[in-house]
């Protein structure tokens, strides 16, 4: 007995020093990677602080994934249309009004959308209040008519927009408000599509409900890619505006205050400025981070917190107690979703571009994915630890596989079989991924920062 107390001790204090250890270490990492230039680091503190910013972003994503998964046992493989959903609110709430778009065609695209969605209303609510065998003859009548109507309003006006000088702009443009209202825009976003989806989805089984969000988020990628007065279609958007304080580098280089400090530093101007733009992004996204890191820590050891895991860990047991699993579902459901579409929001904030052709599913869902599972499901602050670690791996996995694949082959000389090897060994991001999965699956299956 004494022992088994031991153990279980000695297992506490190890966990204690678990987390810190291994923060500590990813921090090495960062590092090395902006103060070391060799193979494997490039000594570089622009390309260490790149790197920094987007893991940040995707580790407020891999929070959202953490809360649906985590939390409540949701497996959603729809992550890419709740980021893309979020990249939207940028253009929409802070470029400025596209001219003439609005008169070529912008309120007959609202009086467009009025119908649509008048129409979805008139439907449900006849659905449920008609109780006679005809009407979902009557809903189907609803809906054939209001989609004829739609159209009939809609294909001109998105058309006359799209026409609208459409090398320049093309496009019905934004509201010209501060960008970071968008952010909060962008989780408003992904939270609405994440209750249509949710009221329908939800009461699938699991294996059903990630066939169905990775449906519906390839639809909304898709209808961004295509809609080009809404999105510019291929040809994207841009210059977005940055947040607050990160300025701009070309004024940074004309202020002479700036051009002093860098003299101080020892950098030129170019590499100055761009080093104290991300540094700004690394502060505003860090703060954005911590916030919800902590509000997520709040609300996972709440009463509601004990809750979503009684339900995740045996949803009979839960409704047997009294408790609506669909509603709980739907509830968490929805804040990761928003969660997701902040840390879209912030991406294309970041990048200065919306381009919708490039939101893909490896990237944008199953990387995030992994991070989650590597840091520790059910873990805020493992899943903050596997998106770091993850995605640093994942931009350095270019790098490190030539070397690694040219140190391996060395003996073999100047081979046509080594030439292969080594040429085809920018891929290995792909088999480290894999091979880390794998290990973090053996070793230690409940991730490197397993839930408490």
């Amino acid at each position: 007995m004494a022992n088994a107390q031991s153990r279980q001790a000695e297992a506490a204090a190890g966990g204690v020093w678990r987390s810190p250890l291994l923060f500590l270490g990813l921090a090495t990492l960062f590092v090395l990677e902006g103060t070391t230039r060799n193979a494997m680091f490039s000594g570089s503190w622009s390309t260490a602080l790149e790197i920094l910013n987007v893991g940040l972003i995707y580790a407020i994503v891999a929070l959202g994934v953490n809360m649906q998964w985590g939390y409540a046992g949701l497996f959603n493989v729809g992550v890419v249309g709740f980021f893309a959903l979020g990249g939207l609110a940028p253009v929409l709430i802070s470029m400025p009004p596209v001219p003439g778009a609005w008169a070529a065609g912008g309120v007959r695209m609202v009086f467009a959308l009025l119908i649509g969605l008048g129409t979805l209303a008139l439907a449900a609510l006849v659905w449920h209040r008609m109780r006679i065998r005809a009407r979902g003859l009557v809903v189907t009548a609803i809906l054939i008519v209001g989609l004829v109507v739609y159209r009939y309003v809609f294909d001109p006006a998105a058309l006359a927009i799209e026409a609208n000088n459409p090398a320049a702009y093309g496009y019905l443009g934004g509201l010209k408000l501060p960008v970071w209202l968008a952010f909060l825009v962008g989780g408003i976003f992904a939270a609405i599509a994440a209750w249509a989806i949710g009221k329908v989805a939800l009461g699938l089984r699991s294996d059903y409900l990630a066939i169905a969000t990775l449906g519906i988020g390839e639809i909304i990628v898709a209808v961004m890619r295509n809609e080009e007065w809404l999105t510019r279609g291929v040809k994207g958007v841009s210059p977005i505006p940055r947040p607050w304080p990160v300025g701009s580098e070309v004024a940074l280089q004309s202020d002479p205050s700036f051009q002093a400090r860098a003299a101080a530093w020892g950098l030129d101007l170019t590499t100055a400025s761009t080093i104290w733009v991300k540094i700004g992004y690394s502060l505003t996204f860090a703060l954005i981070l911590f916030a919800i890191v902590t509000l997520a820590e709040f609300a996972l050891n709440s009463p509601w917190g004990r809750m979503m895991r009684a339900i995740r860990d045996n949803e009979t047991a839960a409704e047997a107690m009294g408790k609506d699993v669909t509603a709980r579902h739907l509830q968490v459901f929805i804040l990761g979703s928003a969660v997701i579409g902040i840390a879209g929001a912030l991406f294309v904030t970041k990048n200065g571009l919306l381009w919708p052709s490039g939101y893909n599913p490896l990237q944008y869902t199953f990387i995030v994915w992994l991070m989650v599972v590597v840091g520790g499901s059910g873990n805020n602050w493992g899943a903050v630890l596997g998106a770091l670690l993850m995605w640093f791996v994942w931009i350095k996995a270019e790098v490190w596989g030539p070397a690694l694949m040219g140190g391996l082959t060395s003996l073999m000389g100047e081979s046509v079989v080594r030439q292969q090897l080594v040429e085809a060994s920018a891929h290995m991001r792909l088999v480290m991924m894999g091979l880390i999965l794998l290990l973090v699956l053996r070793f230690a299956p409940r991730g490197l920062l397993p839930e408490r």
